[in-house]
């Protein structure tokens, strides 16, 4: 991979946002700043999220007011937000066409709606009908789940919900008594794919880019102290600098490169997982790669790393990364690992439904936590985050239910109608007493030398199947200001020197999160705790014959 093999020098100017706190003020800062052109390409984008800064509030009290206002001052804007399987995700194929109709809306108030260009984009991927027809109990049970759900609405909810799930107006049918129906002998096209990237480019000058959407859900601060399920850790980096102009072409492109109608432009300091649709109609769960830079450039540093590799994640699935840092642990013994990841996923901490994806989920990350740990033994500490006070009362239940009610309706592989289990998601919906934080931010340091803050997760999904983008940052300073900003933020005030040395770091980490566990959360140290390996291996299940990249 030729733009990640030699060192990149120059004049790149970055700064860290930390959680949303720090990351949405900043987003609102560069809107009001730009001048002629707005570019971007978001997961979730709701215009109804509260403006944070003192700046962007003096023309109003959400994004809606600061859309308006940009398209009015003459800046344009492009505006990509991710569609969604309506079938295995119908609430988010909800929420993004309702996203689009705000924007629409805010493009009319604006009094100059024809600066404005939003669209609803889904990855034209499809699953080979081979697959889908293996699928089709699932796909009917799904589709039955939300035909219920609407039923459930009054008349005038049921229609507005209709209006935004354009793409089940051929699985789904009105009845003459207004009721809705699924039609179960359609075998629907699925799309496994999604475009997962969260990126904005401001007049080609400057780069907003990480892990963060924009809703409310996604508003956090450094402190955490917010009830378990409403936190959210996350990053996002500002860059100016050579990488803008790459993050534009990249936006301009990354439609046509997964339709195959191009090819993926050169790029140097971008990082990118692109896929397009497999040429064999009938086989295939997935996309076919086109390039996974993200990947490649995690492997590549791996194997460069002497000293300390510092990971936070989502997910840690991806058994093909695990067995290249297992080998880099063995080769080097002094090379020593620290992975940060949530204490359970979001819909078992927080949820009340999950089926066997959640479960192929959890058994994938503990095998590939088992790779690593017969690696580097002793010189690896993988924790979570938990919040240095008590457990108000022990539930869980949260806003982000799994459901179409919900924000995330369920997956093909969702088990819709299986029974949930409230027990084993009450026990990991707090941490040895105390809230979780959620982990979200996808960072990862080398050495020192470079890091990499992207929207992929470290799962097979993210690093082959869905649309991603990351900075690589190979200024040896960046790197370790952002390994000491992201490291400090979960230790204590004032820490040991020795919890930031690259060389005992994981050791000192390990002896803090296992003192952590025998204190009540009151009295613990910042936010380490370890990682429950024995839960995710007890929830967790293999699926035979499903790749990797579904979950």
């Amino acid at each position: 991979m030729q733009h990640v093999t030699g060192l990149v020098r120059d004049r790149t100017k970055t700064e860290i946002l930390l959680t949303a706190a720090e990351a949405f003020p900043a987003f609102e800062r560069a809107v009001l700043a730009a001048e002629s052109e707005i570019w971007a390409s978001f997961r979730i984008f709701d215009l109804r999220t509260r403006l944070r800064s003192s700046e962007a509030r003096a023309i109003g009290s959400t994004w809606f007011d600061l859309v308006a206002d940009a398209l009015r001052r003459g800046v344009s804007i492009n505006l990509i937000i991710s569609d969604f399987d309506p079938v295995a995700r119908p609430s988010l194929h909800r929420g993004t066409w309702a996203a689009v109709r705000q924007v629409l809306a805010a493009g009319e108030a604006s009094g100059a709606p024809e600066r404005l260009r939003v669209c609803a984009a889904m990855h034209p991927a499809v699953t080979g009908r081979l697959p889908r027809a293996v699928l089709w109990p699932q796909v009917a049970v799904s589709l039955a789940r939300t035909a219920r759900w609407l039923n459930a609405r009054d008349p005038v909810r049921r229609i507005s919900a209709l209006r935004d799930m354009p793409g089940l107006a051929g699985l789904l049918r009105i009845g003459p008594d207004g009721r809705v129906r699924a039609r179960p002998w359609r075998l629907p096209v699925l799309h496994p794919a999604t475009h997962h990237q969260k990126l904005a480019v401001f007049d080609r000058q400057k780069l907003y880019i990480g892990g963060l959407d924009l809703d409310e859900r996604r508003w956090d601060t450094p402190d955490h102290d917010r009830p378990g399920a409403e936190t959210w850790q996350d990053l996002q980096l500002m860059v100016e600098g050579p990488v803008v102009r790459e993050a534009q072409t990249h936006l301009e492109s990354f439609l046509d490169v997964t339709a195959g109608r191009a090819p993926p432009p050169p790029q140097r300091r971008l990082l990118r997982t692109l896929s397009r649709t497999r040429g064999r109609p009938w086989l295939g769960f997935g996309p076919e790669p086109v390039t996974q830079e993200i990947l490649e450039a995690h492997e590549m540093l791996a194997s460069r790393a002497e000293s300390l590799i510092y990971l936070e994640t989502q997910f840690f699935r991806d058994t093909r990364l695990a067995r290249c840092l297992a080998r880099a642990g063995r080769m080097r013994p002094k090379l020593s690992l620290i992975l940060i990841l949530p204490a359970a996923p979001e819909e078992v901490a927080f949820g009340r439904a999950w089926g066997i994806d959640t479960r192929y989920g959890e058994h994938l990350q503990a095998k590939c936590l088992r790779i690593l740990e017969r690696a580097f033994g002793p010189r690896l500490f993988v924790g979570g985050a938990a919040q240095p006070r008590r457990h108000p009362r022990p539930s869980h239940d949260g806003p982000d239910a799994a459901g179409p009610e919900g924000k995330d309706g369920p997956e093909v592989f969702s088990g819709a109608d299986e029974p949930a289990e409230p027990m084993a998601a009450e026990r990991r919906g707090h941490v040895l007493g105390a809230p979780l934080v959620y982990i979200h931010a996808k960072i990862s340091i080398f050495d020192d030398t470079a890091a990499i803050v992207s929207s992929a997760n470290l799962n097979g999904r993210s690093l082959r199947w869905d649309t991603e983008a990351g900075v690589l940052l190979r200024n040896p300073q960046d790197a370790r200001r952002l390994r000491e900003r992201v490291m400090r933020h979960w230790l204590p005030a004032d820490p040991d020197p020795r919890y930031l040395d690259p060389a005992q770091a994981a050791t000192m980490w390990r002896l803090l999160a296992l003192r952590n566990a025998r204190r009540p959360p009151e009295h613990r140290e910042g936010f380490v705790v370890p990682y429950d390996l024995k839960a995710a291996e007890r929830l967790g299940q293999a699926v035979p014959g499903v790749p990797e990249e579904m979950v």
